[in-house]
This record gives structure tokens, C-alpha cells and sequence, in this order.
């Protein structure tokens, strides 16, 4: 297989419980060809102790707090790698993640980002489920719909050319919990995308992942969905949108917000009047499933 620099990004910010394994999750790669860069955004934890271990293996770049976004992008300024991958510091990665998804872009040059299946854990690393539902070719409508099938592992299982993260203008900064979901949409509109369906990554899920702040999910989403139907694409944008609304209802639903869950409820509604259906049983449904 033809080789070329990857670039590994790792976002840190106070998991020096976690940031040790990640690095070496990135170390244990079968694909050689790598350079790992660290940023560490304004830590206060003993996150910095942590890396000086690695530091004749990994560039490690510190910054004042500026969020995941920002410093995905100072890893990648930073970075010379033909590809960029990315790790949160709170996942891990399987030994041949990277040498199988540089084989795909390999095969298909066309890809504007590949993904790979993901094993979803919880604090403790205790598998939770395997997802191998990832989306391939034109994802757009996958992304737009907020359904199953889209680009798994967040941030962290995806790869991306250097020139299409370039392109896109990499991750808005003005975003937390949806940059990622931004930039997958920004590179999907242009580009194929391409699937690995392996267990590639383990992708952490506890209490500080930011997608459990449902507020803060529902301003970037709403940012990010206003980004993408800016553009004059109005093509399914009122089952968009009826989908995101429904999606946040839920979230504050099982939050225990139901104020903020009746207010997106009936937006959603008012996108989406099929959803009345949906939203007539939900409560009923919700305490079963309890």
C-alpha cells in the first residue's frame, strides 16, 4: 500500500485520567507513518504530567481554553501529514484503524472523509454496543435527517485529506458539540464519503461528554442546521428541521427538562405536523421502555 503521513490530532482538555491511554492507543498503530500532536486546551489537571511522558514520542501544543473546535485546528496548523485524523482524549483507537481507512482512500482517491465502526464504552471501558451502520457515498441526507445511519465515533473516527479539511475551512470555532456534525456535513456536500465497517475505535461515553449538556447541543445544532440550509438548500428542510426539534425533545425528555421538552415538541411539530403522532404516545413510550 502506498504510505503518506498522517497527521494524529488529540484535543485535551482535564482527562488526565484518560489522555495517556488514548496517546498510546495512537502509538499501537500498525501504520507507521504517523506524527501525533497533542493540544492541550488551558488544562488544569494533571493532564500536563500525563503527556511529559510521551514527550519523546508526541509533540504536545498548550493553549489558553478555547474549546475543541479551536484546538482541533491549532493540531492541524500545526500538523504536515497528506491525511488528519483526530482523537478525543477520552477515546481510544484499535491497532489497524488508520492502516485501513489510508487503504480506502487508497482505493478511492474521490473520498472526502472515511469512517470506521465503533465500539461504544462506558467510563470504565465496559463495552456498551457495536455500531456498523456508518453511512457511505452521498451522506447529506443521512446528516440532514438525524437518523441511524451517518458518520460514527464523533470527532474521533474520521480521517480527512489535508486539502478537504483546508477546504472546508475546518472546525467552526463558533461550535462545541456540533463541530463535528458541521464539518461532516461540509465535507459530505462536496465529497463522497467512504466506510470501514470494522470495530475500529472505542468511542467513551460518561457524564462530562459534552452531547449530555442538551441546551448547549441545541444551540450549536440549530447554528449548524441554519449553516447548512444558508446556502440556498431548502431541498427537505422542514423534515429537517422537524427531526432536529424532535431529537432535542427526546434528549430533554430523558433529561427530566420537560418545560424545554413540550417548547421543542411543538416546534417540531410546527416543522413537521406528522410528527403530532410521534409526540400524541411519546410519554407512554418513554416509561415503558423505563
Amino acid at each position: 500500500m502506498q504510505q503518506g503521513l498522517v497527521s494524529v490530532v488529540i484535543p485535551n482538555y482535564n482527562y488526565a485520567q484518560y489522555v495517556g491511554d488514548a496517546v498510546d492507543s495512537a502509538l499501537a498503530q500498525t501504520y507507521a507513518d504517523i506524527e501525533i500532536i497533542v493540544v492541550d486546551d488551558g488544562s488544569t489537571d494533571a493532564s500536563g504530567d500525563v503527556l511529559l511522558n510521551y514527550r519523546d514520542s508526541i509533540r504536545t501544543i498548550s493553549q489558553q481554553n478555547r474549546g475543541v473546535a479551536a484546538a482541533r485546528n491549532s493540531g492541524v496548523a500545526a500538523s504536515l501529514g497528506e491525511f488528519v485524523a483526530f482523537l478525543d482524549a477520552d477515546d481510544e483507537w484499535l491497532p489497524k484503524k488508520i492502516e485501513k481507512q489510508v487503504a480506502m482512500f487508497r482505493s478511492c482517491p474521490t473520498f472526502g472523509l472515511v469512517h470506521v465502526g465503533v465500539d461504544e464504552i462506558d467510563a470504565d471501558g465496559n463495552s456498551l454496543r457495536h455500531r456498523l451502520e456508518g453511512s457511505s457515498g452521498d451522506a447529506t441526507n443521512d446528516l440532514l435527517t438525524l437518523g441511524r445511519i451517518g458518520v460514527l465515533g464523533g470527532g474521533s473516527g474520521l480521517m480527512v485529506p489535508r486539502k478537504v479539511f483546508d477546504e472546508v475551512g475546518g472546525f467552526d470555532s463558533q461550535m462545541s458539540t456540533s463541530a463535528d456534525w458541521d464539518l461532516f456535513y461540509q465535507v459530505a456536500r462536496r465529497y463522497p464519503i467512504g466506510f470501514v465497517p470494522e470495530i475500529l475505535m472505542k468511542y467513551r461515553i460518561h457524564n462530562a461528554n459534552m452531547h449530555a449538556n442538551v441546551s448547549l447541543m441545541e444551540h450549536d445544532m440549530t447554528l449548524a442546521f441554519d449553516k447548512a440550509f444558508g446556502s440556498g438548500n431548502d431541498a427537505n428542510k422542514s423534515k429537517a428541521y422537524g427531526d432536529l426539534y424532535k431529537t432535542l425533545a427526546g434528549s430533554y425528555f430523558r433529561a427530566g427538562n420537560y418545560g424545554s421538552f413540550l417548547r421543542t415538541a411543538v416546534q417540531s411539530i410546527g416543522y413537521a405536523p406528522s410528527n403530532l403522532a410521534y409526540f400524541a404516545t411519546f410519554p407512554i413510550r418513554r416509561l415503558r421502555a423505563e
